[in-house]
C-alpha cells in the first residue's frame, strides 16, 4: 500500500529548503542530490547580487551558506550548492505522464510559513513548457516542488498567471541539472503575462533582446506575425528560431501601435568538456 497523503507531504517537506537573499526576501528550493545540490528559480536568487551566495535553511533548521553555481534566466532555473551530505533528495517524476484532473501537491515557504503544503489538480496536460495546475501558491512558493500523489517531483513552481499555477516540468529541470554548462542565452528577457501580451520585466545586458533595443515595460504581442496566446508561445518561438532570425511584434509606452524588431538567437551550443 502506498504512503498516505500526510506521509507524502512530510517527505516533500524534508526535500524543500528556504532560500534567503539580502535584496529579494525568501523563496524555496528542492534538494536534488544527496551532496547538497539544490534547484530553485533564477528569480529567487537574483537578490544575491554580485555575492553569488544565499542562505539556505534545511528542513531540520540548519542554516548553511549556498553558492549559486549556475542560472538560466530564460527558463527561470538556478542551481545552489551547499556543503552537506546525506540529505533527503527529490525523486523525479515523469511530468509528461500527468493527466488533467490528477492530484498535485505544492510545498514551499509562502509568506514566511515554513514547509506549507497545498493541493490541487492538473489543469493542462501535454504542455512541454509548463505544468499548469489549479493550486494555491503565494510569494515564497517560488522554487519549491510540485509533486504527484506518490511524492515524485514533476515540476518546480515558478509563478501564478490568470489564477493558475505554472511550474517548470521535471524533464526540463533534469536537462538543466545534467548539462549546466550549456549555453542557454535565448532571447535574454524576463517576462510575465498581462492581458495584452507579455510584459518585459528585465532585459539581460548583451543578450539578443538587448541587441534588439527592447526595453523594460515593452509588451511582446507576437512573433513572426503569430500572436502570443500564452506564456509558452514565446519559448516555442525562441526554440524554433535558434541559429536564425526571430521577428518580434511589440508595443511600447502608451502607444497602441505595434512595432516589429528582428534579432538573431544564438544556436544551442554543445556542453563544454
Amino acid at each position: 500500500m502506498g504512503d498516505s497523503l500526510g506521509e507524502v507531504i512530510e517527505k516533500l517537506r524534508r526535500i524543500t529548503v528556504q532560500l534567503r537573499t539580502q535584496r529579494n526576501g525568501a523563496g524555496s528550493g528542492v534538494v536534488w542530490s544527496r551532496d547538497g545540490r539544490i534547484v530553485t528559480n533564477a528569480h529567487v536568487v537574483q537578490g544575491a547580487g554580485g555575492s553569488s551566495t544565499v542562505e539556505v535553511e534545511l528542513w531540520d533548521g540548519r542554516r548553511l551558506p549556498g553558492r549559486i553555481e549556475n542560472q538560466d534566466r530564460r527558463r527561470d532555473l538556478a542551481i545552489v550548492q551547499v556543503d552537506a551530505s546525506g540529505l533527503p533528495t527529490a525523486t523525479s517524476g515523469n511530468s509528461n505522464a500527468l493527466r488533467v484532473g490528477e492530484l498535485v501537491i505544492a510545498v514551499g515557504n509562502p509568506l514566511g510559513f515554513t514547509g506549507a503544503a497545498s493541493t490541487g489538480v492538473v489543469h493542462e496536460s501535454g504542455n512541454q513548457s509548463w505544468v499548469v495546475s489549479q493550486i494555491r501558491l503565494a510569494p515564497g512558493n517560488s522554487g519549491g516542488p510540485l509533486a504527484n500523489a506518490r511524492g515524485e517531483v514533476v515540476g518546480v513552481n515558478t509563478m501564478i498567471a490568470s489564477g493558475l499555477a505554472f511550474a517548470i516540468p521535471s524533464h526540463a529541470v533534469n536537462q538543466f541539472v545534467r548539462s549546466p554548462l550549456e549555453d542557454r542565452e535565448g532571447l535574454g528577457v524576463v517576462v510575465r503575462p498581462v492581458k495584452s501580451g507579455l510584459i518585459v520585466l528585465e532585459v539581460i545586458p548583451r543578450s539578443a533582446a538587448d541587441r534588439a533595443s527592447l526595453l523594460q515595460g515593452d509588451i511582446l504581442v507576437g512573433a513572426g506575425g503569430n500572436r502570443f496566446q500564452a506564456l509558452q508561445d514565446l519559448g516555442i518561438a525562441i526554440d524554433r528560431s535558434r541559429g536564425g532570425i526571430l521577428e518580434l511584434q511589440f508595443r511600447r509606452g502608451t502607444s497602441g501601435n505595434i512595432r516589429t524588431v528582428a534579432t538573431q538567437i544564438a544556436p544551442a551550443s554543445v556542453q563544454a568538456a
